[in-house]
């Protein structure tokens, strides 16, 4: 079968498209045949070999998120048949044709919903819903700022954050069609966050006072300037590191205003708060109601990983990137 993975880290160049032998599932596992499989920041994190909070040993196969048809049934598996259409969560390796994993990391798809769709659910709408919930601790009325808002878990920040019934949602994006696709998803205002004293702008919008939660995700000095534009006893939530520059918060700046500043990790949800992955079928309910918008922005076919790689990595995407194993270059 047709994967890619890379063998040493480094840019785009190193992902590897490769014939590799057909897994076999074990016990208490699924072999599915990989319709889609999404591509996510976290890939090119691991792919660059930046500070990750798991190894990836070489040679690496990245994708932790798939959607596509039970190929195959382990010993021991309930409740799922060959043909049947679901989504998984493998943690690696979903960038191939097929992949096996562990039964209970697996969902059957409901009608309505593509595989495409499916690969955004789980990691970025789980990472949305939960960053806001969880550790931001959204109450009714709360304002809500989030960057990077036209990118895969902004997109469903905006979105779940007024559904959550958030009173103000501002977008931040680097450029005018990112910020107005973020109001098309219903944000009440947007700020170009690449701008001098745009924090000075939040605090416009809102009334002087700040927002009550930031989701963070580029890192180095938007951090600090996040902070700015954040209101007594806000919350803000760092979920990622864009720019791969550390962001170095001076801890007395916290202590005037009683901000809080809280790390997100949706592997270690998987891991020690499994309870709370049940969130994921509110989101289903959402999309399958026509509340919430999944958008894939760009379907690439395997052998184009690097491609993909370079528009998620370039910041120029909208919603979600997804690889299709099956596809023809």
């Amino acid at each position: 079968m047709k994967t890619v993975r890379f063998h040493e880290t480094g840019g785009p160049d190193v992902l590897r498209f490769e014939d590799i032998d057909e897994p076999t599932p074990g016990p208490g596992q699924l072999k599915i045949r990989v319709e889609a499989v999404g591509v996510n920041f976290s890939d090119v994190l691991r792919r660059r070999g930046d500070e990750y909070p798991e190894t990836s040993p070489t040679p690496f196969t990245p994708g932790s998120e798939v959607a596509g048809v039970v190929a195959e049934l382990g010993d021991g598996v309930d409740g799922f048949k060959v043909g049947q259409s679901v989504y998984a969560t493998p943690r690696v390796g979903g960038y191939a044709q097929y992949v096996v994993v562990d039964a209970r990391t697996a969902v059957a798809l409901p009608p309505g919903v593509s595989a495409a769709q499916a690969t955004a659910l789980v990691i970025q709408g789980l990472t949305a819903l939960l960053s806001l919930r969880e550790n931001g601790r959204l109450r009714a009325g709360d304002s809500v700022l989030v960057e990077a808002a036209a990118g895969g878990v902004g997109a469903f920040a905006v979105q779940l954050a007024k559904l959550s019934g958030a009173g103000m949602v501002i977008a931040a994006a680097s450029s005018m069609e990112k910020r107005a696709f973020a109001e098309s998803l219903g944000a009440d205002a947007s700020v170009d966050y690449t701008k001098a004293n745009w924090p000075q702008r939040v605090r416009e919008l809102t009334g002087g006072r700040g927002v009550d939660i930031v989701l963070e995700m580029v890192g180095g000095t938007l951090l600090n300037e996040a902070l700015e534009a954040m209101a007594p006893f806000g919350r803000m939530v760092v979920y990622g590191q864009a720019s791969g520059e550390a962001g170095h918060v001076n801890t007395r700046d916290l202590m005037k205003d009683n901000l809080s500043v809280s790390g997100f990790y949706i592997g270690g949800f998987f891991q020690l708060r499994p309870d709370l992955i049940g969130g994921l079928q509110e989101i289903i309910g959402h999309v399958r109601d026509g509340r919430l918008q999944v958008h894939v922005d760009h379907r690439f076919p395997l052998s184009r990983a690097a491609d993909a790689h370079r528009l998620v990595e370039n910041r120029q995407s909208t919603g979600k990137v997804v690889l299709e194993p099956w596809r023809e270059a």
